[in-house]
């Protein structure tokens, strides 16, 4: 059996379809599951364990007559029994009417609803993990949606060992701090970028504070200027680069404290349950981390996000974030 998933979107939305694929894996324990997604979003499935393959296509380019046939082409030979599709446009519900599957099932009220044969209501208000595994219920599928969760590969965790030995600290107990923003986020002008000067306070209250407690800044592959806009400043600070996804993963795993924008890293930070401080201009914090309620007692509390006043994320003061962390 043969089971295809559409998720449009960056790693972030991988990560919060991850629960879904993982509930098909439980209850199709036989199947093949495979996922297409945006060329930038492959690296997410190196921490799932639920996906056999995971097919390229960019949604939003301007794609060829030659590119969708091609896609198609793979989708109808590979002869997949269920679609879920994440993708409410008409062209997408065309593509999977198209591919001959003969169960497609997605959200109700978008333009492809009539390509389906199992629609199912869009709940946008609640968390983005259960949203998406709402579509389950096409498949009549009613169980509670799962925690989010990753695998990391063990020479990942090696490397991270490694890094914490170079950098001096000790296997948990340090802060993590991710400023960053994706590259398409800022091309887009999605306000997820926190000032430098903030975070330059952050740290200094933290090493004025606790000076033996370690902090570590995550330096991904968009946030060069970011860092070294921090580094001009605080020239001692510790700087680690984990180059794929895994290695960020055991990376935020280890650290006691995680402080972070709207981001990819938060919903990673989220999945190996440290404990994270995420700051949010123009987006939801409940339509983006977890609730409480949804959540066993031991985690109420862990993920906490800081919704800013005026929707522009350096409209947070410092001090907010700080009450926060010190507990006022």
């Amino acid at each position: 059996m043969r089971i295809l998933c559409l998720v449009p979107g960056g790693i972030g939305d991988q990560i919060l379809f991850f629960p879904t694929l993982s509930d098909l894996q439980q209850f199709y324990p036989n199947a093949e599951i495979d996922v297409v997604v945006e060329p930038r979003s492959k690296s997410a499935y190196r921490v799932c364990k639920s996906v056999h393959d995971v097919i390229l296509y960019d949604f939003k380019a301007q794609n060829s007559l030659a590119d969708l046939g091609n896609l198609l082409g793979i989708l109808r030979d590979r002869e997949y029994e269920i679609v879920l599709s994440l993708g409410q446009r008409w062209g997408v519900g065309l593509l999977l009417w198209l591919t001959g599957i003969p169960n497609r099932i997605g959200y109700a009220g978008g333009g492809g609803e009539w390509f389906l044969t199992q629609p199912v209501p869009l709940k946008t208000e609640q968390y983005a993990a259960q949203m998406y595994h709402d579509l389950l219920q096409g498949l009549e599928i009613n169980t509670p949606c799962p925690e989010l969760t990753v695998s990391v590969p063990k020479k990942d965790i090696e490397w991270v060992e490694a890094e914490q030995k170079r950098l001096g600290v000790p296997g948990s107990g340090y802060v993590l701090i991710h400023g960053g923003s994706s590259e398409l986020a800022r091309e887009k002008g999605i306000d997820k970028i926190y000032p430098v000067g903030n975070w330059v306070k952050i740290i200094q209250s933290f090493q004025q504070r606790q000076p033996e407690l370690p902090l570590v800044v995550v330096r991904g592959p968009d946030d060069d200027a970011f860092v070294q806009s921090l580094v001009n400043i605080l020239p001692n600070l510790k700087i680690a680069k984990p180059d794929d996804i895994g290695k960020l993963a055991a990376l935020i795993a280890g650290a006691s404290l995680m402080l972070c924008t709207d981001s990819a890293p938060m919903h990673l930070s989220v999945a190996v349950q440290t404990y994270t401080l995420a700051l949010f201009g123009p987006t939801d914090p409940q339509k983006l981390l977890p609730t409480d309620t949804s959540l066993p007692e031991a985690l109420r509390g862990r993920f906490v996000g800081i919704k800013s006043p005026t929707n522009k994320i350096g409209d947070i003061p410092p001090e907010k974030i700080l009450e926060q962390v010190w507990g006022g």
